[in-house]
């Protein structure tokens, strides 16, 4: 004998109610036995809880709601039973109707409601569901008869939860059920006290209905039949990753559902513990599906997870009591519970420091206020006298719990949980574990909670498997660059390293698109060109971190002094950056050390290799240096890709202009070439690298040679510019041919020793190191104490999209490895 139950979902509609039937017939055709327990249909329940709301506020809405539950139930009647029956239930239904209606009518009228009659109004739900089902599987070929458990649940008269008289329940169950000649169809969630007068058994009893009548009648199995296939690693309301849990205990089971996961009535685990009745929750609409056991086994099934799923309760207040009249007070202790007991306040969690100094605990934010007034009035001779601080209520809360048997003695479980807060910079502002260590919660501000839950799953469950948010602004040569790379490299990062990179936001001068999912890499030109929304980096920021996911990381692509304003709130809010702007590390020396500061506090990183040399490994050798203990003497280097072409390709025949607007042609100046031409973007890279050297210098402190005329500098625009360019080019010939002459080339060089940094055009010969390089490539040589006699020399190119994209795209990986759940619980 099992005992199936079917939810509001399940049967929702005819449709589904049809499904069902069919499920039946071929279970009965395979021989088994079996009981049904049903709710009121989908979305009946809430329906009937709004006309108790507006008919009690005296809104003549709730006839509107009224109506509507009837043409649910007659449509039902209707779509499932033959038209010869429809009268008859029609009939059945309307008396019913008829009831509901004047119950309706007298709230209405004396403009209240009693707990009782809600009861009363809440039981029509599943009393015409039940007896609408029962009639339609009839019309489909099974023998079955309508179970009205106002007649045999017999409770006490807690109206809206009230508790069950079992030895009388069983009694009566066996007596309506033992002998049957046709399939029960049963309410749930309903019972009559010792009157008669009808009680509820809280939302969700129709799964304590069922569990009920499996231990009256020592059932093999209970069903529990919902739109989920069984009971998930987390609410995938929050959690799109969450799958499945093959096996729960009834403890864990219970567990979870305490901390509000849609997994089983409390209650339910009660009469099926006792008769050690396993539980399986299956999925009406893929019943193919092996769903989840609870509590099938006295030992817990082999699982590759210690941790088997993770629950949130949205909103608490946090009362936190404490003082010194706490310390050795145990009748303190006692006074507190006795509040709680006496103001029917649902404790949630509690904790108590070693100190016991403080004690807090959670409970729902709408008993804050009386929990506040009763505790400050039962202890106001403390407040008094100062032994005691005055009532703390924290509000705007949530509580997470990780749940799993097998976590006792398992060390590492609580690292990974505070690892994977931290490092999206959340913040704990409790923690409580139980002594059977079988849960571990927290309490986190309410906006975080979507953020923390995706994190902490990822953690435990997609160990093997991590993602990172990218926030991209800038989407020309480099954006877009960056843009292919990802998409050719994701399918390697998924299949080979467990990594997925979603492309979260995008943004243009002109326009930005977000999708929390994840853009479509292969139409993003288009779906940013379709946007309607304007771009506004402050906007931009303000989306981003409302969005609040986890694993974010902010790429900055463009060239941008406003931008880098918005850095410190971003890595203020936990979200790394990503840059090749170099404005922001060769800005004011202050700011600079600001942002390092705000990324160190928080834990994120403020990432800009591709400041210094685009793809090269320039700023983490530096770091590596100074971290390793070594002493740097001078870097000398050519910093510029773009001036590193222009010289190496000016020689005899081709004039200055022509190298600097082929350089231009090819993406490797700035978009003005003063800025390259000037030693403007030299100075910035040279002071990035004299500030990550630990030299303390600001941008007056640089020495730049200036190699254009006053002409160039002063032109209103860059075809004026490169017109004034034109007319130089005889002053750099003469420069080019000079040097020619002793056999030397002209080199753009900027150098760093001690505290001193100078940038200079100078003339080399074959003997320098400097003296052979082509194309673009950027040279760097780092002497140092212990690279004196043979230099530490980077070399490779330095300009071009293709290598400062794959600069930021190695960037975003490290980051990424940065915060990946690294650590492993020992098994």
């Amino acid at each position: 004998m099992k005992v199936l139950k079917f939810g509001g979902t399940s049967v929702a509609t005819p449709e589904r109610v049809q499904h069902i039937a069919a499920l039946l017939k071929a279970k009965k055709a395979a021989g088994e036995e079996f009981v049904v327990v049903v709710s009121a249909f989908g979305g009946i329940t809430n329906l009937l809880e709004k006309m108790c709301e507006h008919a009690e506020g005296q809104d003549h809405q709730y006839l509107n709601y009224l109506e509507e539950h009837k043409k649910r139930h007659i449509d039902a009647v209707e779509a499932l039973l033959r038209p010869e029956d429809h009268q008859r239930v029609k009939e059945e239904l309307r008396i019913s109707q008829v009831e509901l209606e004047q119950i309706l009518q007298g709230t209405f009228l004396i403009n209240e409601l009693s707990c009782r009659t809600k009861d009363n109004i809440l039981s029509h739900g599943e009393r015409c569901s039940a007896f609408i089902i029962s009639e339609a599987f009839k019309a489909q070929g099974l023998e079955a008869h309508y179970v009205d458990t106002r007649k045999i649940v017999k409770t006490d008269s807690e109206y809206g939860q009230a508790r069950v008289h079992l030895s009388e329940t069983y009694e009566n169950i066996r007596s309506a059920v033992n002998g049957a000649s046709s399939l029960p169809i049963i309410t749930g969630f309903i019972g009559s006290n010792e009157k008669g007068i009808t009680t509820t058994l809280g939302r969700g009893g129709s799964d304590y209905t069922a569990a009920l009548f499996a231990a009256a009648l020592e059932a093999e199995e209970i069903e529990i039949w919902t739109d989920v296939n069984g009971v998930l690693t987390a609410d995938p309301r929050h959690v799109k990753q969450a799958f499945p849990v093959n096996y729960l205990s009834y403890q864990e089971a219970m567990e979870m559902s305490h901390f509000g996961a849609r997994v089983i009535y409390p209650p339910t685990i009660i009469p099926a513990l006792g008769k050690k009745i396993p539980i399986r929750i299956k999925n009406t609409f893929e019943p193919e599906f092996p769903g989840t056991l609870i509590g099938a086994t006295h030992e817990p099934i082999d699982s590759p997870h210690l941790v088997k799923g993770m629950a949130s309760i949205n909103d608490i207040a946090l009362v936190t009591v404490q003082g010194s009249a706490l310390f050795g007070g145990s009748k303190v202790l006692a006074r507190i519970f006795g509040v709680t007991a006496e103001n029917d306040l649902n404790v949630i969690l509690i904790t108590q420091g070693s100190s016991e100094h403080s004690l807090c605990f959670a409970i729902p934010p709408n008993k804050a206020q009386i929990a506040q007034e009763a505790l400050e009035t039962e202890f106001a001779l403390e407040i008094q006298a100062k032994v005691m601080d005055p009532i703390k209520v924290e509000r705007n809360l949530s509580v997470i719990a990780i749940i799993g048997e097998q976590m006792k003695s398992r060390p590492g479980i609580s690292s990974r949980l505070f690892q994977a807060l931290g490092r999206n910079g959340i913040n704990v502002v409790l923690t409580a574990q139980g002594s059977s260590e079988r849960n571990i919660s927290v309490v986190i501000s309410q906006e975080d909670e979507n953020k923390a839950l995706n994190a902490i799953h990822e953690a435990y469950f997609l160990s093997n498997t991590f993602s990172i948010n990218l926030f991209i602004v800038g989407v020309g040569l480099i954006g877009g660059t960056l843009l292919r790379q990802v998409q050719d490299h994701a399918k390697y990062l998924k299949e080979v390293r467990s990594m997925e990179v979603n492309v979260v936001a995008l943004a243009n001068t002109k326009r930005m698109v977000f999708k929390k999912a994840g853009l479509d890499l292969d139409r993003w030109k288009e779906m940013l060109d379709d946007s309607s929304e304007i771009m506004d980096m402050d906007k931009f920021v303000n989306d981003m971190i409302e969005m609040n996911l986890p694993n974010s990381i902010f790429v900055d692509n463009t060239a941008d002094g406003e931008i880098i304003s918005q850095y410190p709130r971003i890595l203020d809010e936990s979200i790394s950056i990503s840059t090749p702007n170099k404005v922001a590390t060769s800005s004011q020396l202050n700011f600079y050390r600001k942002l390092k500061e705000v990324a160190d506090r928080r834990g994120v990183q403020f990432a800009y290799e591709t400041n210094v040399g685009a793809g090269l490994p320039v700023i983490t050798t530096i770091a590596d240096l100074v971290n390793s203990g070594d002493q740097i003497i001078r870097i000398e280097g050519i910093l510029s890709g773009s001036l590193s072409y222009i010289f190496n390709n000016f020689g005899e025949g081709v004039s200055f202009s022509e190298v600097v607007g082929k350089a231009q042609e090819l993406g490797y100046t700035e978009p003005d070439p003063r800025i390259d031409l000037s030693g403007k973007d030299v100075a910035r890279k040279l002071l990035i690298l004299a500030r990550e050297s630990g030299i303390p210098m600001e941008p007056e402190d640089i020495e730049v040679e200036n190699i254009l005329p006053q002409s160039c500098l002063d032109a209103p625009d860059v075809p004026s510019f490169m017109e004034a360019l034109k007319a130089a080019d005889d002053g750099f010939e003469s420069l080019r041919a000079d040097a020619a002459k002793q056999g030397k080339v002209l080199r753009y060089i900027a150098t760093l020793e001690g505290d001193k940094a100078f940038i200079s055009l100078q003339r080399l010969d074959a003997s320098n190191p400097f003296y052979s390089l082509s194309g673009s490539d950027n040279m760097i040589v780092f002497t140092t104490d212990r690279y004196r006699e043979r230099p530490l020399v980077i070399k490779g190119p330095g300009a071009g999209a293709e290598v400062t994209a794959a600069g930021v795209f190695a960037e975003i990986i490290r980051i990424a490895n940065q915060l990946s759940p690294i650590l492993r619980i020992p098994e």
